[in-house]
């Protein structure tokens, strides 16, 4: 199971961290990609990391403000967003992904966490 956390309000051009946490198992040498929900909108996917590749790619739309990266001591992954706007804010989710087609992901989703970017 993964929970997202590190969600919360900031401002345009400000930053935020969240992470994904894996419990009950360790998320070994799996692809985790992030995704979000903007309200009144379908899920879209943001970015995926391949530790197998060595590799990650991000969505156009976050391409230079996002990145991902993984403590495996903590088991957890973690999405950086910087110069955030308005048009980010959405829940925040991650899941275990087939690296090649994200839209193909191997759990069921968690409750997010919500990011709102206003002033």
């Amino acid at each position: 199971q993964l929970v997202e956390s590190g969600g919360g309000l900031v401002q345009p051009g400000g930053s935020l961290r969240l992470a994904c946490k894996a419990s009950g198992g360790t998320l070994g040498r799996l692809a985790v990609g992030w995704f979000r929900q903007a309200p009144g909108k379908e899920r879209d996917f943001v970015g995926g990391m391949s530790w197998s590749f060595g590799s990650s790619y991000y969505a156009d739309s976050v391409k230079g403000r996002a990145t991902i990266s993984r403590d495996d001591a903590k088991n957890t992954v973690y999405l950086q967003m910087t110069n955030l706007k308005p048009e980010d804010t959405a829940v925040y989710y991650c899941n275990v992904i087939d690296y090649t087609n994200p839209n193909r992901t191997f759990n069921s989703w968690g409750q997010g966490t919500q990011v709102t970017v206003s002033s």
